[in-house]
């Protein structure tokens, strides 16, 4: 649909006050088009599911779509997957997370936030009182963002997913993953997926407190076989689906 689709689906959602799921996936919406779908999201208070996922969207993007996700009222869901948003987008996008008090469901996965984006969104947990479940998987996120985005864990109370997979957080990141969900007495986490990666003896055991702790939470995570076995840990070997179909099959 390109620019102009863009601007036709704005100005429908101006005017229509029925439609409450929205599949635009696939669409090479990029930053120009971006502008028309934010002041759609700012204006309709209608739509609850929005998908934007396998589109061009950049930082520019990221920007308009921050404010107007911190403005809308209506959204419950959104999927802005496989994009090309990065530290600033990312930070931006995070940022209108923070404000909005509706959303329960964002999916950002395969984009490009890296440590930024992911500190930004450990702010947003902070502010945040009821997202529910956050996707950051494939995003670039290290050591350094795992700890900051731990951060905000610490505080927040609702969410229950969380997905970090795929990202080179290595052991030191998910120890400070799991240790913001021990130091959180109000967590309400219910499942964490972490990077596919060997497990060290002490995250091993970290793992074995926490689940300890919080027994309804489910861990999945792949990495080290014989590292399971003697640690007892009841943990979930989650491979992850192989993609089949076009060129969207491209890690970006």
């Amino acid at each position: 649909m390109g620019t102009e689709g863009a601007k036709a689906i704005s100005a429908m959602l101006l005017e229509n006050t029925t439609v409450e799921v929205l599949q635009l996936s696939g669409n090479e919406f990029d930053d120009h088009a971006a502008k028309y779908l934010a002041d759609a999201i700012t204006a309709n208070s209608k739509v609850q599911v929005l998908d934007l996922s396998y589109n061009k969207l950049g930082d520019k993007a990221g920007e308009v779509l921050g404010v107007a996700i911190a403005e809308n009222i209506g959204l419950k869901e959104l999927k802005i997957s496989w994009n090309h948003f990065r530290s600033e987008g990312g930070a931006a996008l995070a940022k209108g997370l923070g404000a909005n008090v509706f959303l329960k469901v964002l999916d950002v996965s395969y984009n490009g936030f890296g440590n930024s984006g992911a500190a930004a969104l450990g702010e947003a947990l902070r502010a945040n009182s009821v997202l529910e479940e956050l996707n950051v998987s494939n995003n670039r996120i290290s050591v350094e963002g795992a700890l900051r985005l731990a951060a905000g864990l610490r505080e927040n109370k609702t969410l229950k997913i969380l997905k970090m997979s795929r990202n080179p957080m290595q052991n030191k990141g998910c120890c400070g993953v799991l240790k913001a969900l021990q130091a959180n007495s109000g967590t309400g986490m219910e499942i964490l997926d972490l990077p596919d990666i060997a497990w060290s003896k002490d995250l091993a055991e970290l793992c074995q407190a926490v689940q300890t702790l919080l027994p309804n939470l489910h861990l999945r995570r792949g990495g080290s076989m014989k590292l399971q076995r003697k640690s007892l840990l009841a943990v979930e070997l989650w491979p992850q689906p192989k993609v089949l179909g076009n060129s969207h099959n491209a890690v970006p």
